[in-house]
């Protein structure tokens, strides 16, 4: 993809295979990826520093993605940050996400033509 270079993804999953496959494809890509396996240790990152956007996975336990989104979406530094969910779930539940402030989402399995066009999108 052209542009990625330089760009850096926040990718959160509590699942430690989904992270592996989406951090290996997108640093393939040229983004600079780093991860998170949980809400908590997402928001903690954020603290720190804010990545050009977050990949959130929707369903984990503890906080799932849609509160992670909210929370974001609470703090005037990370407002504005771009948020793509991805989840099993149906349409219809995922587009509550869009509602409380996610920029979009993606349906599992990863669809990867589609994941950088949706990156692409929201990062140029």
């Amino acid at each position: 993809m052209a542009g990625a270079k330089g760009y850096r993804i926040l990718a959160v999953d509590d699942m430690p295979d989904n992270l592996f496959l989406l951090q290996a494809f997108l640093e393939a890509e040229g983004f600079e990826v780093e991860i998170a396996s949980s809400g908590q240790s997402a928001l903690a990152k954020l603290a720190q520093s804010l990545p050009d956007l977050v990949l959130l996975d929707v369903m984990m336990p503890d906080m799932n993605g849609f509160e992670v989104t909210e929370e974001i979406r609470s703090c005037d530094r990370t407002q504005e940050l771009p948020i793509l969910l991805i989840s099993a779930h149906d349409e219809a539940r995922l587009e509550k996400g869009c509602e409380i402030g996610a920029n979009g989402y993606l349906r599992k399995p990863i669809d990867f033509d589609q994941l950088l066009s949706r990156i692409s999108a929201l990062t140029n």
